[in-house]
C-alpha cells in the first residue's frame, strides 16, 4: 500500500501515514521504518511531502503500518 506521512511525534518515535485514496490513517513506530529516521523527520519538518509504501498488519490496538519505506529514496540503506 502507499501513502504519505501525515504526522510524526519525534519525542515518542512514532507517526501516522495517510492513504490518499481512502483517507485512512495508519500508526507506525520508528522500528517499523526502514531507513534513516532522522532524514525522514527532517524532510517532514521542512513540510515536504514524504511518500511511503508499507504493509498493513493487525495489532492489539487495530491496524497499523509495518515495513514502511520511502518511495522517493528506494535505495536508501538502513
Amino acid at each position: 500500500m502507499t501513502g504519505t506521512i501525515k504526522n510524526i511525534v519525534v519525542k515518542r518515535a512514532f507517526g501516522f501515514i495517510v492513504n490518499p485514496t481512502t483517507r485512512t490513517e495508519y500508526f507506525f513506530h520508528r522500528d517499523d521504518f526502514s531507513g534513516h529516521w532522522d532524514d525522514l523527520v527532517e524532510d517532514w519538518n521542512n513540510k515536504e511531502t514524504v511518500p511511503v509504501e508499507f504493509e498493513v498488519v493487525s495489532s492489539p490496538k487495530g491496524l497499523r503500518a509495518s515495513n514502511v519505506k520511502r518511495i522517493d529514496h528506494p535505495n536508501e540503506a538502513v
